[in-house]
């Protein structure tokens, strides 16, 4: 029997020839950009996509010439990548200014048919982006709003409080894939298992802006009822994309103008949306799957062959950076290990030196990375950070291992 052939994945040569960000120099150092969980840098096929667009092509929809008819077979283009990209049909993907604006715009659609009386279930490890809009409804709606126990400790939700908090009166579960915060991948499909065993018309709303630079989503498997990531933060320019099962984005009582199209998905894209933006989210798709292209006819099995590979890369770099941290007497790191349910996120701190100080200290060096609290407000308030937040280093599809021993050379440093 013939074993099976590995599909050849671009090298990491190949992959940084794409980017011009990772030309830029810092006094005499190449910049290292551990920033990717805040925005990702763009290879050139993304902004020739976008340019292409504007300089050739760009108009408003709908409308009967040539431009307008080539603007919307973009967008359709479009919508069939970033399903490829989900698991989805293209009947399913809407488009907005970013996640967050979507989820308002989720939420206040959903609050509609909501009442006192009404549950909604969030959780402490989430982006505030998945909870300022569902608490908006307390103050709507009159819901009442319940939130998931973080394990501080641990660095992952509470199972147990989460089946506490569900019950018949669940009307929706807000919760994320992976946390911005710490990094912590949380299994959406288990809990969404537990969300319909409590109650069976209970809504699903998925945050995988963090989860999807790294994981290749599955929307069947999670069977969420929407999903929402960002495309600027796997290659793509700044816009939020939004799944929901067809059904349900059809039924939504969603604000919208009444000459406005009424079909699903574009009922839920609110006004003119950003056309460019939207060539460009389906262009990061293409660049992702270019990175594996010998693994099969179909664009989801060239994603999923370069999203395995990107992922078991990531967790050597991020291996060596969780150990090498852990080395340090004056570095404390946060959330679950390497080798555990995470994305390559490091969080941590230096005692006896601001976060901020921290960050500056490395740019300097050339090495990049953010500090704060990331908008995961809840989950740097539960960890005892909240006077100064965390510092924040993420590995993308560009990072290698020399950039890698930079970051820890430039913290060894700031430490002493």
């Amino acid at each position: 029997m013939t074993a099976a052939v590995k599909p050849h994945v671009a090298s990491i040569d190949a992959i940084r020839a794409q980017f011009p960000a990772l030309a830029r120099v810092q006094g005499k150092h190449p910049v290292a950009y551990f920033d990717g969980p805040g925005g990702t840098q763009v290879p050139r096929l993304v902004a020739d996509a976008m340019s292409d667009y504007l300089f050739h092509h760009n108009a408003n929809t709908h409308w009967s010439y040539p431009t307008s008819e080539e603007t919307d077979a973009m967008i359709a283009a479009s919508r069939a990548a970033l399903a490829d990209f989900l698991g989805a049909a293209p009947n399913e993907i809407a488009f907005g200014q970013n996640m967050t604006t979507i989820t308002f715009h989720l939420a206040r659609a959903i609050g509609r048919a909501l009442g006192p009386g009404d549950e909604i279930v969030i959780t402490e490890l989430d982006h505030h982006a998945n909870v300022a809009p569902w608490r908006a409804l307390e103050r709507e709606r009159g819901v009442t709003v319940r939130s998931v126990r973080l394990d501080a400790g641990r660095g992952v939700l509470d199972w147990g409080d989460l089946e506490r908090q569900l019950g018949t009166r669940t009307r929706v579960l807000a919760i994320g894939a992976a946390s911005n915060g710490i990094g912590t991948v949380t299994d959406v499909a288990a809990a969404t298992k537990l969300a319909r065993a409590a109650a069976p018309n209970a809504l699903v709303f998925v945050d995988a802006v963090h989860y999807a630079p790294h994981h290749l989503v599955d929307v069947r498997a999670i069977d969420c009822d929407f999903l929402a990531c960002s495309a600027y933060k796997f290659y793509g320019p700044h816009i939020g994309v939004l799944y929901g099962k067809h059904e349900r984005l059809a039924a939504l009582d969603v604000p919208k103008l009444a000459p406005a199209p009424n079909e699903a998905p574009e009922r839920m894209e609110t006004g003119t949306q950003n056309h460019e933006g939207i060539v460009g989210a389906g262009a990061a798709v293409t660049f992702l799957e270019s990175l594996a292209p010998d693994a099969g006819a179909h664009r989801r099995a060239r994603l999923a062959a370069a999203m395995h590979e990107l992922h078991q890369r990531g967790e050597v770099l991020f291996r060596r950076l969780w150990d090498g941290l852990g080395a340090m007497k004056k570095v404390r790191r946060f959330g679950v290990p390497a080798g555990a349910a995470r994305t390559p996120t490091a969080v941590f701190v230096v005692d006896g030196v601001t976060t901020e100080r921290v960050a500056r200290s490395l740019a300097a060096a050339g090495v990049y990375v953010s500090n704060g609290d990331f908008y995961a407000t809840t989950v740097v308030e539960r960890l005892g950070q909240s006077h100064d937040g965390l510092v924040r280093a993420g590995c993308s599809c560009y990072s290698t291992m020399d950039e890698v021993e930079r970051l820890l050379a430039g913290v060894a440093a700031v430490a002493r």
